[in-house]
């Protein structure tokens, strides 16, 4: 493994906010799996192609460009254990040879140069705490006219996770959502700041379009708010409220959830990213 300089996220991604991904890869792919194949198809992989999946977490999305290229490989990267581990053992269950996995940071791991026709990453990318330095490492890794695709999170307020929780506010310290270009969830939610990263990292030819899916959060709206409030965010707020406060909150969540039930009675919450393409 790598020298890692991303120590905040290294620490994050394998202590609870790891483990918990990791314990609930099923939820977290039927959360965001709406993405998949419009991240895929930007990517343009073909059967022989080499993939870099950046922040690969538990292995959904590379598993996926593997299967694409039967003829190729993918390689997951990402900083958390847990989840690779999880990523390694989906792909000897599934039978899939072509996926390796390496736990490393996006901004110094020693990735081969020219070696991969595409990179890819489906909210895995708004966590480097030097930007400009992961892109140029990922774009030295992929051959002359190789290509970049990525998802990240659009405006806030067009998330309805985010939405719900912040309907909290009064009862929980819900604050804000990250400052402004530090890593975070948001940190790329402005089109002119994706641009000028990817144009110093050395990306041409970058197009940055929005791209909407609705991803099924529980089994109902009680069941939906428990897993919002044990996520990263959710958990960190209720931590710091006394156990009444918390009992509040998540009725007060369920109420808000029950407005996204489904007929079949799952909870179904819309999500809205950028879908990003570059070349090198």
């Amino acid at each position: 493994m790598s020298h890692i300089v991303n120590t905040a996220q290294e620490q994050a991604w394998n202590g609870p906010e790891g483990t918990h991904w990791a314990r609930h890869q099923g939820r977290w792919n039927a959360v965001n799996e709406g993405f998949d194949e419009p991240l895929l198809t930007a990517a343009g992989i073909g059967e022989g192609h080499r993939t870099l999946d950046v922040g690969c977490g538990s292995g959904q999305t590379t598993l996926l460009a593997a299967r694409r290229a039967p003829r190729g490989r993918a390689l997951g990267l990402d900083l958390s254990g847990p989840m690779l581990a999880q990523a390694r053992a989906r792909a000897a269950r599934e039978n899939v040879g072509n996926a390796d996995f390496t736990r490393g940071d996006a901004q110094t791991h020693p990735l081969e140069a020219a070696a991969f026709d595409a990179a890819i990453s489906r909210y895995g990318v708004m966590f480097f705490a030097d930007p400009e330095a992961a892109f140029g490492n990922i774009g030295r890794a992929l051959r002359p006219g190789g290509r970049l695709a990525f998802v990240s999170p659009a405006e806030p307020e067009l998330n309805d996770w985010l939405v719900a929780m912040t309907s909290l506010r009064g009862i929980l310290p819900v604050g804000d959502v990250g400052t402004p270009g530090a890593p975070g969830m948001f940190s790329l939610d402005s089109p002119d700041r994706i641009r000028a990263i990817l144009t110093a990292a050395g990306f041409t030819g970058i197009a940055v379009d929005r791209a909407e899916a609705y991803g099924t959060w529980g089994r109902g709206a009680e069941d939906a708010a428990g897993f919002l409030l044990e996520s990263g965010p959710g958990r960190h707020f209720m931590d710091r409220a006394e156990a009444p406060v918390r009992d509040r909150a998540r009725r007060a969540l369920t109420d808000h959830l029950r407005a996204h039930e489904t007929a079949d009675g799952t909870v179904r919450l819309r999500s809205a990213a950028w879908l990003v393409t570059a070349a090198r």
